[in-house]
Formats: C-alpha cells, sequence, structure tokens
C-alpha cells in the first residue's frame, strides 16, 4: 500500500498552489524560530546579566531582534488580515481595498503597458513580419496553417444555415444584378466593343458558316423553290429556277464572305451601333431590356440560383478541405509558405506588414485600451475579500517573510548599536 501511495504521488505531482503554501508555512515557521530564538536569548542574558556584565550586548542585540521581527510580522500581517483579529486601523489592507488595488492596478497596465508609444516601439523593434514568415517558410508550418484553415472552414459551414446563406446570395443577385437597369451598362459594352471591331470576329464566324451550309445544302434550298412554286409549273422549270436560286444565294454569301466592307456588313455594323445607343438612350428600348430581365430571371429563378450556387461553393469547399490532397489545398498551402517566404525575402514587403501591424495594435491599444484595463478592475471587484487576500498572500508571502527574517537581524543589530554607543557616551 505505501508503495502505491509512492508511486501515485510520483505520478502524480502535487499543484502548484499546495507546493506554494508548503514554502509559506515553512518560511513563517523559520521567521518565528528566529523570534522564539531572539526571547530564549533574552531571557537567559537578562537573568544572567548581574553575573556576566558583557551580557547586557546580548541582551540588547535580542531584545533590537524581538522589537524588529514584531514590527515586520505586524507590517507584513496587516497586509492580508488584521493582527491577532484585532481590528486596528489600516490593517487588512488587501481584503478591505481589493477594489481599489484593481483600479490602480489597471491604470497601472493602461498608463505604462497600453499606451500606443510602448506598443508601437516594441513592434518596431520585434519584427514580427520577418519571424512569422520564417515559420510560414517551413512546409509544415504552411501545412499546419492549411489544416486549421480547412477545420475553420469545415466548422463555419456546419454552423450557417442553408436558407441564410442563400438568402444573403439571393440579395446580393437583387442589390447588383437585377435592381440596376441592365440597358444602359448593357449598351456602354456593346459601343465599346462595336466600336473597337470585336464583334467582327463572329460575324465572320456566321457568314463562315452560313456559307459553308449554303454550299453542303444544294438539294434543300432547290427543294424549297420546288415546294413553293405552282403546281402547273413543269418539274424542269422548277428545277432551274431552284438552281438559279441557289446560284444566286450562293453567290451573295461568298460576296459578303469575301468582302470586308461588303454592304450587308457595313449595315450590320451601323445596326448593332444604333441599338448600342438606343439601349443606353431610348426609354421604349431599355424598357424592352428590362422586360426581358424579368421574363429570364424571376423571383423562382433567382430563388433557384441563388441555392444552386451555394449548393456549388458549399459541395466544392467540403470536398476540398476534406481531402488533404485536394487542388485547392495544395495551392493554399503553396501559396502560404510563398508568402512565408516573400516575408523573409522582399524587405520592403515586410516593412509594410510590420507597418501595418505596428499601426493596427496602436489603433486598438488607443481605442479600446479602456475595454481591455477594465478586465482587471472588473475581475477583482468579482473577487471575495478574503479569498483574494489569500491567494496574493500565496503568490508572495513566501518573499515577505523574508521582510520578517531581516528585520530580526537588522533589528538586532540596530539594538547592539545603539547599545553600545550609548554605553560609551554616557557609560
Amino acid at each position: 500500500m505505501a508503495q502505491t501511495q509512492q508511486l501515485g504521488t510520483a505520478a502524480h505531482p502535487p499543484h502548484p498552489d499546495v507546493a506554494k503554501a508548503a514554502a509559506l508555512r515553512r518560511m513563517k515557521n523559520i521567521a518565528l524560530g528566529l523570534l522564539l530564538f531572539m526571547a530564549v536569548v533574552f531571557c537567559f542574558a537578562f537573568a544572567l546579566q548581574p553575573q556576566f556584565p558583557w551580557l547586557a550586548y546580548v541582551r540588547a542585540a535580542a531584545e533590537g531582534g524581538m522589537v524588529g521581527a514584531l514590527a515586520d510580522w505586524f507590517a507584513v500581517t496587516a497586509l492580508f488580515r488584521h493582527p491577532m483579529g484585532i481590528k486596528i486601523p489600516h490593517t487588512a489592507i488587501i481584503p478591505n481595498r481589493k477594489d481599489e488595488i484593481g483600479s490602480s492596478l489597471a491604470e497601472f497596465v493602461e498608463t505604462n503597458f497600453l499606451s500606443e508609444e510602448v506598443v508601437s516601439q516594441k513592434l518596431a523593434n520585434t519584427q514580427i513580419a520577418e519571424k512569422v514568415g520564417a515559420w510560414l517558410a517551413k512546409p509544415e508550418s504552411a501545412q499546419r496553417v492549411a489544416t486549421e484553415g480547412a477545420a475553420a472552414i469545415r466548422g463555419a459551414i456546419a454552423v450557417l444555415k442553408d436558407d441564410d446563406v442563400q438568402d444573403v446570395i439571393e440579395s446580393l443577385v437583387r442589390k447588383h444584378l437585377l435592381d440596376p437597369p441592365w440597358g444602359p451598362p448593357v449598351g456602354r459594352l456593346a459601343e465599346r466593343i462595336f466600336a473597337e471591331g470585336h464583334h467582327h470576329a463572329l460575324v465572320d464566324l456566321l457568314v463562315d458558316r452560313s456559307t459553308t451550309w449554303i454550299r453542303s445544302n444544294h438539294d434543300t434550298i432547290s427543294g424549297l423553290v420546288s415546294d413553293r412554286s405552282p403546281s402547273w409549273v413543269p418539274g424542269f422549270v422548277d428545277g432551274l429556277v431552284g438552281d438559279k436560286i441557289y446560284t444566286e444565294i450562293y453567290k451573295f454569301a461568298r460576296a459578303v464572305q469575301d468582302n470586308p466592307n461588303h454592304e450587308v456588313r457595313l449595315q450590320l455594323d451601323k445596326y448593332l451601333k444604333d441599338l448600342a445607343q438606343e439601349l443606353q438612350h431610348d426609354p421604349a428600348m431599355i424598357a424592352k431590356a428590362e422586360g426581358i430581365k424579368e421574363q429570364v430571371l424571376g423571383d423562382p429563378e433567382v430563388r433557384e440560383l441563388a441555392g444552386r450556387t451555394w449548393e456549388t461553393i458549399k459541395s466544392a469547399l467540403t470536398d476540398a478541405v476534406e481531402d488533404p490532397d485536394s487542388e485547392l489545398r495544395r495551392k493554399f498551402t503553396s501559396a502560404v509558405q510563398e508568402f512565408g517566404v516573400r516575408l523573409t525575402t522582399d524587405d520592403e514587403l515586410a516593412g509594410k506588414v510590420n507597418t501595418w501591424i505596428s499601426n493596427a495594435a496602436a489603433y486598438l491599444v488607443g481605442t479600446y485600451k479602456h475595454e481591455i484595463t477594465s478586465l482587471i478592475t472588473d475581475t477583482v471587484e468579482r473577487w471575495d475579500a478574503e479569498e483574494t487576500s489569500q491567494k496574493i498572500e500565496l503568490q508572495v508571502g513566501k518573499d515577505l517573510q523574508f521582510i520578517r527574517i531581516n528585520g530580526t537581524v537588522v533589528g538586532s543589530l540596530a539594538g547592539l548599536a545603539i547599545f553600545a554607543l550609548a554605553t560609551l557616551i554616557f557609560g
């Protein structure tokens, strides 16, 4: 059983507060023991002084030591409680004035630590960008950032409601796509396209495809002529007319195809340019464009578009973050690592990042330092007075016991020096 307890003690070290309490008791016992030692020395020296006059010096030293020990015991004890339970004024300082102490501590932190000058100077000397860059440049660090980012995306996707996201997408579509009139912006875009001749490639494609179709469909065109001719017209006449019409149509198409300045092309350019102007300035044409917009993107269509958009984004993100080897994860990891390398090699970029961090921190400190330090004040105010005193004594009481020890030693030396000087002068 004893062996089991020893193993248990080794496996589970004591709580830090337990160790501090033991150290505090030990120092209190040392200080008390020194006081008792001085008291015993004083009693023996006082009793034997008539037989051994030199013991008067020992008595004086012991007497001074007791006075110093008692005075410093009173001073240390008065910080945390009333000495001997007697409510002497200006004792139990910490329990009685914990709120004022908390306010003073918050003010001290706010004045000396949370000032814009201190924060800016500290950050300027820290070179955060270079250190962050060196860390991000490591492959394992970039991978860790990607992993944490994937976890954040998974959490966001799990928290977000599909209906809420769809409502946001739908509102954005309506605000930026449906509410503005389509006619003027489409007309301005078309005007630039037509003015720079970018539409000619499309016209060439349509003309080429039309000419190719005509060349390959002689029977179809001739058949259309035969089908629409009167029944009394002989068949060979239909054939001749059909061939003639086919030939003329093909010649016309070839002419349009071969001549960039053909009248058809010029008229088409004029029509398109006029259409671009009407879309911008003609109320009737603008109204037609709005009607087309409403037909194409009505309420059901917009809602369906928002739903499909979110489902696509959600599915793509989910697949990407779940797969460590996905293209998105690999590109993100590579981008993070490259950014880290740039921070360590590009002095201009690092300087900009450092300046941005410094300005952001200074702004936050200057704007919210009172709210930050209020955490100290509010926390201390919520503490129980007696418990607060015990916690503080547990943290600093061990060191304060040295005051009692030093007081005993200094008191002894002072008592001895005063007695010796008095004896020298008046003895």
